[in-house]
């Protein structure tokens, strides 16, 4: 059997088509762009190409009896490739529908949530990987500890997965455990209103199996559906819950505290990847390793050793000069928790952000909330919206969140404007936000600020 994959490039289903090759499979595919991930891909031995013609599709994968196809929401169904798969009979499957298939006969443990789900779900995975439980995992994110979004253990039956909520893909997972992070508001194009996404999470939560468990953020507005013989409980970073931080103590760029489970308490853990928003998502991912086993001295070694995620508040540029942060945030809420966090680590450096919006549809439906967030910066420099998969929607763009910011200094300027922009700052922090294309820009940022400093050593 041939697999051919339509939007390889994408982070899930990039760790899919790995999967497949690693069992044995031809795998190839179609992606609109040619990113770092199908860079990685065609080094791995892949077959890709970029342009939409089924022409270009290998003669082993235009064989309806011997090729299944996979593809992604973000691909139109009226592009060439699609409708001739289509037309000709294919099995067509959903990204999210084969991964409810790889996973049907293992013990998932899957991490939903608005935001936070890549991050506590990468942690997680590196907590059973490095312990003697192991894992599986299908990553919404590259580990930096691995270098990749699929991590693969044979001598395991656990599988952790990053459950998606866009498109309801997480409806066809089969969870053993799960963790809910947040259910902030989001992709009301699909859900319809804030009702509609609550009870999506609802529904998930109704499909963890019996003798699971849920383990949910305190305080969140969800009502599980819990089965018969599946367990319900609560984390929290500053309160009191059945899992929660105790002790915290942040100093000198480290942060310690100790891990508090229902029947006893592990002390003086040191985060690997010390921004605060860390604690909250590592708390979530150690209640689940803890659920399923791991030791202390497992936990211990493990979270210090957690080397983050890419593109999850990295940091590329630090000097007395200037600090380059680079972060995915691309909601609201998501965006003040990376502002805050930055304020905690520099309180005393002018903090700038560079934003890229992510979608019409987000921009027009959270316009406030995301100049509520930015507003927090002390200067705002503001891209033109990533499209993604959508069109332009009329009356639709960045000035939409930039005209209601009220930072003390804000720049609505071109992509290729920025790297002049950002040229010879000093005495600052500068994060750069968002889930488009940036990150194409990102690492010229950084090679850029670092040669204006290396500069400015040699003249001294």
């Amino acid at each position: 059997m041939n697999y051919y994959f339509l939007g390889i490039g994408g982070i899930g289903m990039s760790a899919i088509a790995r999967y497949y090759k690693s069992e044995g499979f031809y795998v190839a595919g179609y992606d609109r762009v040619r990113g770092l991930i199908c860079e990685e891909l065609e080094g791995e031995g892949f077959d890709v190409h970029y342009e939409d013609d089924p022409s270009l599709i290998p003669l082993c994968c235009q064989d309806p009896a011997l090729t299944v196809v996979v593809y992604t929401p973000a691909v139109p169904e009226d592009s060439r490739e699609f409708c001739f798969f289509k037309n000709a009979g294919f099995k067509m499957y959903k990204r999210s529908q084969v991964l409810g298939e790889i996973t049907r006969n293992e013990r998932g443990l899957c991490v939903a949530g608005t935001h936070g789900k890549t991050t506590t779900s990468t942690i997680l995975a590196h907590l059973l990987y490095q312990s003697s439980i192991e894992c599986n995992a299908f990553l919404g994110g590259i580990s930096n500890n691995y270098e990749t979004n699929l991590l693969l253990s044979p001598n395991s039956n656990f599988v952790v997965i990053e459950a998606d909520e866009f498109d309801r893909s997480f409806h066809y997972l089969h969870p053993y455990m799960a963790i809910v992070t947040s259910v902030d508001p989001d992709h009301l194009d699909i859900y319809g209103d804030v009702e509609g996404y609550r009870k999506g999470f609802e529904y998930f939560t109704s499909l963890i199996q019996p003798g699971g468990a849920l383990v949910m953020k305190k305080g969140i507005l969800l009502e599980p559906c819990l089965q018969k013989g599946v367990k319900l409980y609560t984390y929290s970073a500053n309160e009191k819950a059945d899992f929660y931080a105790d002790n915290i103590r942040i100093s000198e760029g480290e942060i310690l505290f100790d891990f508090v489970a229902p029947t006893e308490t592990v002390h003086d853990l040191k985060l690997g990847v010390p921004v605060l928003i860390n604690i909250e998502n590592s708390v979530a991912a150690m209640a689940v390793a803890w659920l399923n086993g791991i030791t202390h001295n497992e936990l211990r070694t493990a979270l210090s050793s957690y080397a983050g995620i890419y593109r999850r508040f990295n940091v590329l540029v630090k000097n007395e000069r200037v600090v380059l942060v680079d972060d995915y945030a691309h909601h609201p809420a998501e965006i003040r928790a990376s502002i805050e966090s930055v304020r905690k680590l520099y309180p005393n450096r002018k903090l700038t952000g560079v934003f890229q919006p992510h979608l019409y549809s987000r921009t027009r439906d959270f316009a406030e909330g995301f100049a509520e967030s930015l507003s927090l910066l002390d200067e705002l420099i503001m891209l033109p919206i990533y499209p993604a998969r959508e069109l332009p929607i009329e009356g639709v763009s960045s000035a939409l969140i930039y005209e209601k910011v009220v930072c003390p200094v804000k720049q609505l300027v071109s992509k290729d404007q920025l790297l002049q922009v950002l040229s010879h700052r000093e005495g600052e922090v500068i994060l750069t936000l968002g889930a488009g294309d940036i990150d194409a820009l990102v690492p010229k940022v950084a090679e850029m600020l670092k040669n204006e400093y290396l500069s400015i050593k040699k003249a001294q």
